[in-house]
């Protein structure tokens, strides 16, 4: 009974790409700046991903080596334009991307806003760059008194619209976020648009956890179309099925937090099927690399570090599981944006060979054919599987 388990630590990147410059990412390494701020705090320690091998990879070097680590392990360098969350997912299931999404730095252009305007029937606030916290925080009180939705963006290839939710309830938000999807297209074809609804009153707003994400459809198959189509289950966790607009996901379930995700992945771990467990922990990103909380962020890789004994234990003879990440987002940086960053990979199952060192591989696609590969799977998708290399 194969399976494949993908967990994306969601922005936990291991250090600046060559290309890094382009982006202007220069010096960001989101795991090692955290490690070197908490070194020497008494309840930081990542053990058990240094058991896999986390610091045997390429350039950590700020993390102690386990003499006989029990996984396979190396770093992933993005090939694909861009930097953000629907880029580096795509490209772990096999698709890089040659053109990176559109990015608005000066807001949207009034013939975008005049549209969404129009289809909603009211006028909009904000429409520049923010931080979801601070823009709520600028124009939370006037959205309050108006009905007015707050646009915003970020140095991502994002369409935000935050609402309080007693202000324009859930669904609405909803579907304003549809409406705008169907204006974002061509040219402006954003990688997502993202409904951000808060609750609170002035000076305590605070966000929800019903956020949602319209995607667009991936621009070609997916190592995820692959499987459903070969009869495999693709059982998504988090906002993967967002993240891929639904397509090759067979199963779904939505989470509140990174622990809630950690136990639904459990959950289906423990059940029997073949094919693919592809789950997001998005807390990382959302709530600690966006707003530049180091400690915070330090926390969350310790208490998912700390899950991982169960996530081991809960596997079954045939199963792979990859860790990795989707870009950087370093909350040592001035920039609470993402950063171009390597991430990691490491790999564990009965029958990966343990202190397997794959060096730096050029895709994070080759999860994707190396997936492809252990469940037979004929693709056209890009990557290189590092299969032979890993298996007993």
């Amino acid at each position: 009974m194969k399976r494949a388990i993908i967990i994306v630590l969601d922005s936990v990147g291991i250090g600046e790409q060559p290309d890094a410059g382009l982006y202007g990412d220069e010096g960001s390494n989101t795991l090692g700046h955290i490690c070197i701020q908490l070194k020497g705090q008494p309840w930081f320690s990542l053990a058990n991903m240094e058991r896999l091998g986390l610091g045997h990879i390429d350039g950590v070097d700020y993390l102690d080596k386990t003499r006989e680590p029990i996984g396979a392990f190396g770093r992933l360098l993005e090939l694909s334009k861009g930097k953000d969350t629907t880029t580096g997912h795509w490209e772990i299931a096999g698709i890089v991307m040659d053109k990176a999404f559109p990015v608005y730095p000066n807001g949207f252009p009034p013939e975008i806003i005049q549209a969404f305007e129009e289809a909603i029937g009211r006028k909009t606030l904000g429409n520049y760059p923010a931080s979801g916290t601070q823009i709520i925080d600028e124009l939370g009180e006037e959205h309050m008194r108006t009905g007015y939705p707050i646009v915003y963006t970020s140095a991502d290839s994002v369409f935000q619209i935050a609402a309080h939710e007693e202000v324009i309830p859930l669904e609405l938000l909803y579907e304003m976020c549809e409406k705008a999807r169907r204006i974002l297209t061509g040219d402006h074809a954003v990688g997502r648009v993202i409904a951000r609804p808060f609750v609170g009153e002035p000076g305590t707003f605070r966000r929800t956890a019903n956020r949602k994400d319209f995607s667009l459809d991936p621009i070609r198959k997916t190592v995820l179309d692959y499987a459903a189509e070969k009869g495999y289950q693709v059982r998504a966790v988090g906002k993967i099925e967002d993240i891929f607009n639904g397509r090759g996901i067979t199963h779904a379930v939505h989470t509140h937090s990174n622990m809630d995700g950690v136990d639904r992945t459990l959950e289906w771990l423990k059940e029997d099927f073949e094919g693919i467990l592809f789950t997001n922990l998005v807390d990382f990103d959302m709530l600690y690399g966006h707003r530049n909380n180091v400690e915070g962020y330090g926390r969350a890789l310790v208490e998912f570090d700390a899950r991982l004994p169960e996530i081991i234990n809960a596997m079954k003879d045939d199963d792979i599981l990859f860790i990795t990440a989707d870009h950087g987002c370093d909350p040592e940086t001035e920039s609470t944006d993402h950063s171009r960053e390597y991430t990691p990979v490491l790999v564990y199952g009965r029958k990966v060979r343990a202190g397997v060192n794959l060096g730096t591989r050029k895709g994070f696609s080759n999860i994707a054919a190396t997936i492809a590969d252990y469940l037979g799977l004929s693709t056209d998708i890009a990557g290189e599987s590092f299969l032979g290399e890993i298996l007993k």
